[in-house]
């Protein structure tokens, strides 16, 4: 009866019927579950290590490069206010330090209202070192203003909380490392600081050189100072002068490429500005309205050939400068004088050096023309070749020997180059174009000539449709 009665049970109720895990049930269900969980985060981990760096060592790396990378364009447009407001925040960061300052040596004829390029709204911190300055909230970036100058130096950016009060010891303490142009570190009882929350204590100045010359110093400010971290300040400033180098290297190129350009002007034949003149002037009684027409020409010509030398320009007004000249030199010429224009229009928005084909024109008539009588042909052709427009003048004048043009290319556009080509009667702004279209696009860009004597030139130019810092006014 009670087995009859119990399996009647289970059959009404088997919902009812409850099994209780053993102790080692639960053991292993938590084992596999924390094995499993474990798997998946190992599996999570390899993961994002082959997306990402393998070991911190890596990660530090990557961050240096690449704070690195955010301080060099400022530091490569030299050491002034600006630049130095930019690149102090970064600076900061790589150092690891509490506060960063940079001091600039003090130009004798500096005039300092005319430097002092901060704007009124710009977040000051800290003004006239007399204990006058505006506070600011902790960490935020403190710009100094004339306040922060004597006749030994100045004091362009304080980054980093303490400015209202530690500002202007910076100048103080920089002092002796522009004079020496050694480094040094200023101990906590020179720091002069009462608070005792301060983590302004000691400060590792060294010097920034640019060719041997002192032109600043940069100072880190911290809690304590060790070997280490002196070191790494003197590391840093090491590579912030080879970016004040790199700077100046790139403004001595800007000079020199104006002074190439005035030079070019400069070449620019007198010759033809008297003869053009001339010929308008001999047309004022014949042919007055022809007279005027030669006059706007030589008007638009003398205007783009004189214009900002560091200015590019695009492929279209080169070529209208170019149409001007010929039309100009085709009234002094007459008939001998041919000439035809053949242009893709897709490269006529192309931007370029300014009076890169003008040149090349006029070396052309002044040359091929030289002792000849018979009429003279000159073919501009500009077409479309991909990514670059390919660009040739060619004459069929009397030529050059191709020595006497490697010496005349070789010789460069400098007054060195100019002086070996004195009284040689050729190469008037070849090499000048060669240069600068080699230093605005680089070697693979330069200038090729086909020429021999009795067979006329061709020179032939390669324009990258699109070059970054190239663009036309």
């Amino acid at each position: 009866m009670c087995g009859t009665r119990h399996a009647g049970t289970a059959r009404a109720l088997p919902w009812a019927i409850v099994v209780s895990p053993s102790v080692l049930d639960v053991v292993a269900c938590v084992l596999v579950t924390g094995t499993a969980l474990f798997v998946s985060a190992v599996r999570r981990w390899l993961r994002a290590r082959r997306r990402g760096f393998g070991t911190l060592a890596d990660e530090a790396t990557f961050a240096t490069l690449h704070t690195i990378s955010r301080a060099s364009p400022s530091l490569r447009a030299g050491l002034d206010r600006e630049s130095a407001r930019k690149a102090a925040k970064h600076l900061r960061i790589l150092l690891g330090a509490e506060a960063v300052a940079l001091v600039a040596v003090q130009q004798p004829d500096a005039d300092i209202d005319a430097d002092a390029d901060i704007d009124a709204d710009a977040d000051t911190g800290v003004g006239d070192c007399d204990g006058h300055a505006t506070d600011t909230a902790a960490g935020a970036r403190a710009d100094t203003d004339t306040g922060a100058d004597d006749e030994r130096g100045r004091l362009l950016v304080w980054e980093g909380p303490g400015g209202d009060a530690h500002a202007c010891q910076a100048l103080l303490h920089a002092q002796p490392v522009l004079a020496s142009g050694r480094p040094r570190v200023v101990a906590p009882e020179l720091n002069g600081c009462d608070d005792p929350l301060c983590r302004i204590r000691v400060a590792m100045i060294a010097p920034l050189s640019v060719e041997g010359r002192v032109e600043g110093a940069i100072a880190a400010y911290g809690p304590g100072a060790s070997a280490a971290r002196v070191r790494a300040v003197g590391e840093v400033a090491r590579w912030v002068s080879s970016q004040l180098e790199l700077a100046e290297l790139d403004s001595s190129r800007a000079r020199l490429a104006e002074a190439e350009m005035r030079a070019l002007r400069a070449q620019i034949s007198p010759h033809f500005v008297y003869n053009s003149l001339t010929t308008i002037a001999s047309f004022v009684r014949t042919d007055p309205e022809r007279a005027r027409e030669l006059l706007l020409d030589f008007a638009d010509f003398a205007r783009y050939s004189f214009r900002n030398p560091r200015d590019f320009t695009t492929l279209a007004d080169e070529l209208r400068s170019i149409d001007r000249y010929l039309l100009l030199e085709r009234a002094r010429f007459g008939d001998r004088l041919q000439f035809s224009v053949e242009v893709a229009p897709e490269v006529l928005p192309v931007a370029m050096p300014f009076l890169s084909l003008q040149p090349l024109v006029e070396n052309a008539i002044r040359h091929g023309m030289e002792g000849s009588r018979e009429s003279f042909h000159i073919r501009i052709v500009a077409r479309d070749a991909g990514a670059e427009a390919a660009i040739s003048v060619e004459d069929d004048g009397v030529g050059m020997d191709p020595d006497r043009l490697r010496e005349v290319l070789s010789a460069g556009a400098g007054p060195a180059g100019r002086e070996r080509r004195a009284g040689a009667g050729a190469g008037i702004g070849l090499a000048n174009v060669d240069e600068r279209m080699r230093q605005v696009y680089g070697d693979e860009y330069g200038m090729t000539v086909e020429t021999a004597l009795g067979a006329g030139a061709k020179v032939n130019l390669r324009v990258p449709k699109y070059r970054p810092g190239v663009f036309p006014d």
